[in-house]
């Protein structure tokens, strides 16, 4: 039996990467003031259709559930924070800023960078319309992507505003029906060949690429790039005006982050949705809001192609590995008194192990080395002292055993 096609297993050094990502997501997003919370991992189908029509259904692990309900497995979050938002809102003070670390389902051809599942940090503010809230969250996109050892050399995050080209077909009085299909066509730019995207774009075609040509200057997103520069944070940013996201409920600023050298997919995305809320929710609540997704599966592509983010990684991963202490039991005879301090040890939040059978002793102290452990206690003849080795150096000490705890609080600090 293997696992399904795009799901994956992860062994212990794969939860352990796994784990450290989740880490460092919430590490910065606890930094900039937002709170987690999660939804559920089962919705109603006409969910994701209100919000993205019924061609969604394709993409989804979708069935009939024992109670006759439509129901399937969260291709993503933002619907669930909006029927969460219009329930609950008046329950909390705005904004609200607001992240989550779950996993995501979509019933898709698995390829490089996009499998059936990952795992997705998601951050949103709710609740304010001012362009702070977009510099704010652009800004945890950016430290975020910091905190794993990137750096400008490595990522860019590419901005854009969407109103921006909503302007610019208003200004040339194309119908409002027509809008996301020319707006999709124009976030394929670069993806497709100009005589495809020419041919889509019909009498448009000149007019997009001319502007594309000027640089596609906008005042609000020049005072977004200003105020990224007052941060330190602009070298990271870039505007680009290609970059719409082809997903209908975008309102205003977009960005998406990819590698500089150009190998893989988006690693994050995401941008300003004042009207979703309002359309989930029947016109009930109206709310501005914005947010980005990051996924897991991009985010380790590119770490392990990084070396100094692969590196700190690594280190990390090795680390919350290690053991703090290991039991070497000499003589039967002092096990149970090995395993009594065991207990005590375990309760201090000392991480500790000890064979659970019988060993030769050489075998212990193999197994102390292999677990990375900084001590080894020794239970034989001293007893009732324990003979403490620290594994670094090599030096020995006997502890009366009543001592033990307090000697080890100072030993353990000091090589910390």
């Amino acid at each position: 039996m293997q696992s399904l096609p795009g799901f994956r297993d992860f062994l212990p050094r794969q939860c352990a990467a796994r784990n450290y990502t989740f880490a460092r997501w919430r590490e910065v997003a606890r930094r900039y003031g937002f709170v987690e919370w999660e939804g559920p991992m089962l919705e109603p189908t006409d969910l994701y259709r209100r919000k993205s029509g019924p061609e969604i259904v394709d993409q989804l692990f979708n069935f009939t559930d024992k109670g006759e309900r439509e129901v399937a497995l969260r291709p993503e979050l933002t619907p669930t924070l909006a029927r969460v938002i219009a329930a609950h809102e008046r329950e909390f003070k705005k904004p609200l800023k607001w992240f989550s670390i779950g996993q995501f389902f979509r019933y898709e051809k698995q390829q490089r960078g996009r499998l059936r599942e990952h795992f997705q940090l998601n951050c949103d503010i709710i609740g304010e319309a001012d362009l702070a809230a977009d510099v704010e969250l652009v800004a945890l996109c950016i430290d975020i992507l910091r905190v794993f050892g990137f750096s400008e050399k490595d990522l860019v995050v590419r901005i854009s505003d969407r109103a921006f080209w909503t302007d610019f077909l208003q200004a040339r009085n194309v119908g409002e029906e027509r809008w996301d299909e020319l707006l999709q066509v124009i976030d394929k730019l670069g993806r497709e060949p100009r005589e495809k995207t020419a041919a889509k774009l019909g009498e448009l075609a000149g007019p997009v690429f001319d502007l594309l040509r000027a640089g596609g200057k906008s005042e609000i997103l020049a005072r977004l790039t200003d105020e990224l520069r007052a941060r330190g944070l602009s070298d990271f940013a870039e505007v680009d005006v290609r970059i719409v996201r082809g997903l209908a409920y975008y309102t205003g600023i977009v960005f998406e982050v990819f590698d500089r050298a150009g190998k893989f997919r988006a690693v994050a995305g995401g941008g300003r949705y004042d009207n979703l809320i309002a359309q989930l929710s029947d016109g009930a609540v109206k709310m501005p809001a914005l947010g980005f997704a990051m996924g897991d599966v991009v985010l380790g592509e590119l770490i392990n192609e990084t070396p100094a983010a692969r590196a700190q990684m690594q280190k990390a991963i090795t680390a919350s590995g290690k053991i703090d202490i290991y039991l070497v039991i000499a003589k039967e005879e002092r096990r149970a008194d090995a395993l009594r301090q065991v207990q005590q040890l375990r309760e201090r939040g000392y991480r500790v192990d000890y064979p659970l059978t019988a060993e030769k002793v050489a075998k212990q102290f193999q197994a102390a080395e292999d677990a990375g452990a900084a001590l080894a206690l020794l239970y034989g003849d001293e007893w009732p002292a324990v003979a403490v080795k620290d594994l670094t150096t090599g030096e020995q000490k006997n502890v009366p055993s009543e001592e033990l705890l307090a000697y080890l609080a100072r030993s353990l600090s000091l090589s910390s």
